[in-house]
């Protein structure tokens, strides 16, 4: 029995505040990409950001976009609006950083060029690479790879070179959507 009855009325309430806080700042997040990112940033699997409540604990605590973000006219749009559950890589990676750091609940992923790292090294960033090539059989490659480059902290940055099929990645990790995609937008003025 629960002591004060509006306990899971109040809890309720204050789940749909921060949803609709997470929502706000990724909806910002996204129009800081669509006005800013460039498209070669974009991987052939669409690019994604993604953003948890407090202590996520599921892919359905992370607020995804829809479809991704994809090149359309010389841009990057969002496939679709924020919700929850989408974005299944990015909800692995921003999942496995938590359980490092629960400040880090925000991650992006674009695609991986030699180029893009070097920009990322110059704005001084903390990056870790794994290598796709020593993924033990039967984990999941965000799973292991994030974590792999978490075991002293999370990184501001988790890359890999890809393999056989499966294309490179970089993965942007900070504590909210809106700091990530400024970054993103930085590296779009420096390659280009």
């Amino acid at each position: 029995m629960i002591g004060y009855g509006s306990c899971p009325t109040e809890a309720a309430r204050v789940r749909r505040d921060e949803e609709g806080e997470v929502r706000g700042r990724l909806e910002l997040a996204v129009k800081i990409l669509a006005e800013g990112m460039s498209p070669s940033l974009v991987p052939v699997t669409g690019a994604d950001i993604g953003y948890a409540l407090r202590g996520a604990r599921t892919r359905n605590d992370v607020a995804g976009i829809e479809g991704g973000i994809v090149k359309m006219g010389g841009g990057v749009h969002p496939s679709g609006g924020v919700t929850f559950g989408a974005g299944e890589v990015v909800a692995r990676v921003v999942l496995t950083a938590l359980r490092t750091d629960p400040a880090i609940r925000s991650a992006a992923v674009i695609r991986y060029s030699p180029a893009t790292i070097a920009v990322l090294e110059a704005l001084l960033l903390e990056i870790c690479e794994f290598d796709r090539a020593r993924e033990p059989p039967g984990v999941s490659t965000m799973d292991w790879g994030v974590a792999s480059c978490c075991r002293e902290g999370v990184p501001d940055v988790i890359f890999d070179r890809g393999a056989a099929g499966r294309e490179p990645l970089i993965r942007i990790l900070g504590e909210e959507p809106v700091s990530v995609a400024q970054t993103i937008v930085a590296v779009s003025h420096r390659l280009f």
